[in-house]
């Protein structure tokens, strides 16, 4: 299976790399700047369950790519979403199979109106990296799971045959028949936890320990009677897995998003907050997504203020 990872970042990268490593056919749709960092250096990867090197990945460019791919994994952010479209889009053929890892599930909609229904699964991961000033794939936890799935929740022949080509690469991989629920389960994590990072400025613990802890249950709560109302209510083991993790005493738990914030970068505000923020809106009261959301936009609105001064 002919595979194209769009992105070689850190969740691109890793789980690129790890199939790489173990012989897959793999190619990473890059841009000119990183291209020329990995030609340079090949891709490092550095983790708790073993380094790998690619010294010479195979690449390429949105101006020369021309093949098309049975698979293409997106691992860009959810804003780059539209971009990394319009570079891939010459790569999909008539039996290429989208799968997104991007978080939250607007992207959904936005690839199925592109592409058609059918040639999107449903996807979702867990891992948390980050690049080093050489280019190296940190990987800074001790979970690197990918899903996927049909989001009918059936098996079929292209997610077994999808399945064969990732497994067995060094991470954790499940065909999961509720690709879906993953899918809202993950997305009711990070908005709680992002959210109430992002708000105070703060870990976990720090929050917990400024008494905060009751707001990000009431955060939980909103989400949760939105993800229910949607059709996707988290289980039980799910539900209280969020729970601990935002009320945690001590955690030093922190968020992607509020360190792209502490280094004044680019958010996914609108995919996972706002989204959620819309949906919720039309069924509950919710005070804290509409707080978290306006908090967010004020840091795009300063930063975007900042960029035009510099222009």
């Amino acid at each position: 299976m002919r595979i194209l990872i769009v992105g070689a970042g850190g969740t691109g990268g890793y789980f690129g790399g790890r199939l790489a490593e173990v012989g897959r056919d793999v190619t990473f749709l890059v841009r000119p700047e990183r291209m020329k960092k990995l030609q340079s250096i090949g891709l490092s990867i550095h983790s708790p369950f073993g380094d790998a090197h690619i010294e010479t990945p195979r690449l390429v460019t949105t101006d020369v790519l021309r093949s098309k791919f049975d698979l293409i994994i997106l691992s860009c952010k959810a804003y780059d979403l539209s971009e990394a479209i319009r570079g891939f889009e010459t790569a999909v053929g008539p039996d290429t199979t989208i799968l997104p890892l991007l978080n939250g599930i607007a992207h959904l909609e936005i690839l199925e109106e592109k592409f058609g229904p059918d040639r999107v699964v449903g996807g979702m991961c867990f891992i948390s990296t980050a690049l080093t000033i050489d280019g190296t794939i940190a990987h800074i936890n001790d979970t690197h799971n990918l899903r996927f799935g049909e989001r009918s929740g059936e098996t079929t022949q292209r997610t077994e045959k999808i399945a064969e080509s990732l497994a067995n690469a060094g991470y954790d991989l499940t065909l999961s028949s509720k690709i879906m629920q993953d899918m809202w389960d993950k997305w009711l994590f990070i908005t709680a936890t992002a959210g109430m990072t992002c708000l105070m400025r703060s870990t976990v613990g720090d929050y917990v320990a400024a008494g905060a802890a009751p707001l990000a249950l009431q955060l939980l709560d909103e989400c949760t009677a939105t993800a229910r109302a949607e059709g996707f209510p988290p289980g039980a083991d799910a539900l209280g897995h969020i729970r601990r993790t935002i009320t945690e005493a001590g955690s030093t738990l922190t968020t992607s998003m509020s360190r792209d914030i502490e280094r004044n970068a680019p958010i996914e505000s609108k995919q996972i907050v706002g989204d959620m923020l819309e949906r919720a809106q039309q069924i509950i009261s919710t005070p804290m997504l509409t707080t978290i959301y306006a908090h967010l936009k004020s840091y795009e609105a300063r930063r975007e203020r900042d960029s035009a001064c510099r222009r």
